[in-house]
């Protein structure tokens, strides 16, 4: 089991190479978090919402995921309340307090059965943490950390983020703020993102393990990887500001229920796209193209753009030439109208949307989630296009109107005349390589720019990433020592 001293230490990344690590020696492995709170989902082949990171994990293992990866997902949706979805499916709205007072008993007994199938089923299990297993005023009834390491009868691996500074404070201190028996389950620790000479952290190293006996089972350097992140922490690194040496601007709206923002992860490889994050609307300046991602609360997310002035200034953008692309809660902004009556979502009940495109969008209690294909139809080309949907809302064209897609499952979003403006329910819409490609020419050639042939293979790299986490983490840990541990257990 790989735990943390706190939130974005790595643990996400460090499970991902070691189901690579696993599957490479020739171990039937999966990956395993019993509780995962992010707006970062994925959806199984059987149309079930989990964890995007135990998705993108399981894919790293090579197998396909399913909701015993993942069996209790929390989304956030405002304040101190959480959509619970239990084996990918809908459970309840709860609050942090009724979900903690009455579903622990019920969540305990899903988390159990779901662990002993994994490991009924598999060779090896790398299980997850959450933020830290010091967390002393939640840890009589928490779901993630120590209790499932009890559960499993497995060694803990410790992992602190060197980048932030004061490594062996949180290391030390996490490991004090335990009990005394969880204390114990912690075998060996982990020092993660390390810049610089290895040589001027070993006497820190000797150190810490003369005074906690725990060995350091791994140093890993801060190497940029091509791994989906976990949760919206990581957006912390995205700057706001445009860049001149890329020949296109992306600004892409960060809402504050942002959900599924691995939309844009395809752009960050691209060699002429440059991506920011946008919160204000002195920082959206007249960009290529403007994204309009997810939103957990799709109605609040749009009461909050309007009162920041965001609304008003996309509004603009049109006439400017900004070619604007909303994906599924983006998609519902981008329309005539929004009605939450029941507030499934949000306390805001209705919402007149950007206008961009005819359409209004009812949130629905039943939830949609499929893995989707189809062909999409864009400025006279065709495209083979796949991905996911995941979204309550129905939606409507209002009046006559493109479709943007013919689907399996019927038509889905929309566009305006000129092809300016696009929306679409379709997670993972710019992950299609050669759409991709198209769409990004075209906005080149309305600049006069040649176009750019032979992109690469966004999932090519993806498995690259994959390789690339697994071989650092080969490189820089003690893998003789961590399969020592995994031996003990058994």
């Amino acid at each position: 089991m790989i735990q943390g001293t706190h939130s974005d230490a790595g643990k996400s990344v460090i499970v991902t190479a070691l189901c690579r690590i696993f599957a490479e020696d020739g171990w039937h492995t999966a990956p395993f978090k019993s509780q995962n709170m992010a707006l970062n989902s994925y959806v199984t082949a059987a149309g079930e919402e989990i964890g995007r990171a135990q998705g993108v994990q399981a894919e790293a293992a090579g197998i396909e995921p399913t909701t015993d990866m993942n069996p209790i997902l929390l989304k956030p949706t405002g304040g101190t309340g959480a959509q619970v979805v239990l084996h990918g499916k809908p459970y309840e709205n709860m609050s942090a307090g009724s979900y903690r007072k009455d579903f622990f008993e019920t969540g305990l007994e899903v988390i159990h059965n779901a662990y002993n199938r994994l490991a009924e089923s598999y060779d090896a299990v790398v299980i997850e943490g959450a933020g830290s297993p010091a967390e002393i005023n939640l840890n009589d009834r928490e779901l993630v950390n120590m209790r499932v390491a009890n559960i499993a009868r497995a060694p803990v691996i410790l992992v602190g983020d060197i980048e932030k500074g004061g490594v062996f404070a949180s290391l030390v201190g996490t490991l004090q703020l335990l009990e005394a028996q969880d204390r114990a389950k912690v075998k060996g620790v982990m020092i993660n993102k390390f810049r610089g000479d290895v040589s001027l952290l070993e006497p820190g190293i000797d150190w810490f393990e003369a005074y906690t006996g725990i060995p350091v089972l791994g140093i890993i350097p801060y190497e940029d990887l091509t791994v989906e992140a976990e949760d919206s922490v990581a957006l912390d690194r995205y700057t706001s500001a445009a860049n001149e040496t890329k020949e296109l601007d992306i600004a892409v709206i960060r809402h504050p229920h942002l959900a599924n923002f691995t939309d844009i992860d395809p752009f960050f490889e691209e060699p002429d796209c440059h991506v920011r994050m946008v919160q204000h609307p002195e920082e959206l300046g007249i960009p290529d193209m403007l994204l309009i991602p997810g939103s957990k609360s799709t109605l609040h997310d749009l009461a909050v753009m309007k009162e920041a002035g965001l609304f008003a200034a996309i509004g603009r953008l049109k006439a400017c030439g900004t070619r604007i692309v909303g994906i599924c809660g983006g998609y519902q902004m981008l329309g005539l109208e929004l009605l939450d009556e029941q507030q499934l979502e949000s306390k805001v009940a209705t919402s007149a949307g950007l206008g961009l495109l005819p359409i209004s969008t009812t949130i629905a209690e039943d939830k949609t989630t499929i893995r989707t294909t189809g062909n999409l139809t864009f400025k006279g080309s065709e495209h083979e296009v796949s991905g996911y949907e995941i979204h309550m809302g129905v939606t409507k064209h209002t009046s006559e109107t493109d479709a943007l897609l013919e689907t399996t499952s019927g038509q889905d979003g929309a566009k305006d005349q000129a092809e300016q403006v696009i929306g679409t329910y379709l997670h993972g819409l710019f992950h299609n390589d050669a759409f991709r490609e198209y769409f990004l020419n075209d906005i080149r050639e309305t600049k006069g720019l040649a176009p750019i042939y032979g992109r690469s293979s966004y999932q090519a790299r993806r498995e690259s990433g994959f390789d690339q986490a697994a071989d650092l983490v080969r490189r820089n840990c003690r893998m003789d020592a961590i399969y020592a541990l995994m031996d003990e257990e058994k």
